[in-house]
């Protein structure tokens, strides 16, 4: 895929319907925390409500359509050192590149834009391998197996920790 034509900004209301095309898709869905968005105005709530408001929040645009998001959401108080990054991609462009690409972008701005944040982490379960491939392309470093970690639909579930810190080199 050309990088020219992948980009991260803002939500915007008027992303709904591009939204709502990939976030209605359960394989999208399946490894993150907030459900299959299922109607349009379920997806102009998540916008308004949690994508538009959230600290960095930005949808993956290509040819400035919303095909996925990446989220780096900075821990509170004293822990503001350290921030949790997730994304999604439309399925119909997983293998092309873009989730890369997006996460390349996000690292390299989010460490200029929260001047106190040293360490960026991902969790990602143990059977998500091609979200694995990503942060390793990328250049996170894989921690450790965090045994019965993660809560997401309906389940307890095993996580790999991955972290990418303010002095490593994006790959």
């Amino acid at each position: 895929m050309e990088s020219s034509r992948i980009s991260l900004r803002p939500f915007k209301v008027s992303d709904a319907d591009d939204f709502l095309k990939w976030a209605s898709d359960d394989k999208v869905t399946r490894y993150l925390r907030w459900n299959t968005i299922t109607s349009r105005e379920e997806a102009l709530a998540y916008i308004q409500k949690v994508a538009i408001p959230h600290p960095w929040r930005q949808s993956i645009c290509l040819d400035d359509h919303s095909i996925g998001y990446v989220s780096v959401k900075p821990e509170p108080g004293d822990d503001t050192c350290r921030a949790h990054v997730s994304y999604a991609v439309s399925a119909e462009y997983w293998g092309q590149g873009i989730a890369k690409q997006a996460l390349r972008m996000a690292m390299s701005r989010v460490y200029k834009e929260f001047p106190g944040l040293v360490r960026v982490e991902a969790l990602v379960e143990v059977e998500n391998k091609g979200s694995q491939m990503v942060l390793e392309k990328v250049g996170f470093v894989k921690e450790g197996l965090l045994r019965k970690y993660g809560y997401c639909k309906g389940e307890i579930r095993d996580m790999f920790i991955y972290s990418f810190l303010s002095t490593d080199k994006i790959m």
